[in-house]
């Protein structure tokens, strides 16, 4: 068995979770993750926009592409 250990930023993450009152400081929680990485994500897609990796004819096959894992 192998035994993994946090980074820093895991356990940081940890126990602000664990210092959470109530539900409504844990959404809270939550909703600052959420917003970090949703202006990651955002800034990413604005540098790939920027440096021609994705643009219309990109977002438009992807929009095609089927997804889902098959049946078998």
């Amino acid at each position: 068995m192998q035994l993994n250990t946090m980074n820093q930023s895991q356990m940081m993450i940890l126990e602000s979770f664990a210092g959470a009152q109530d539900e409504q400081e844990l959404n809270a929680l939550m909703d600052v993750l959420r917003d970090f990485y949703a202006s990651r994500l955002e800034a990413e897609m604005t540098r790939l926009w920027d440096n021609g990796t994705l643009d219309q004819g990109a977002l438009d096959e992807l929009r095609r592409e089927h997804l889902r894992t098959p049946y078998r």
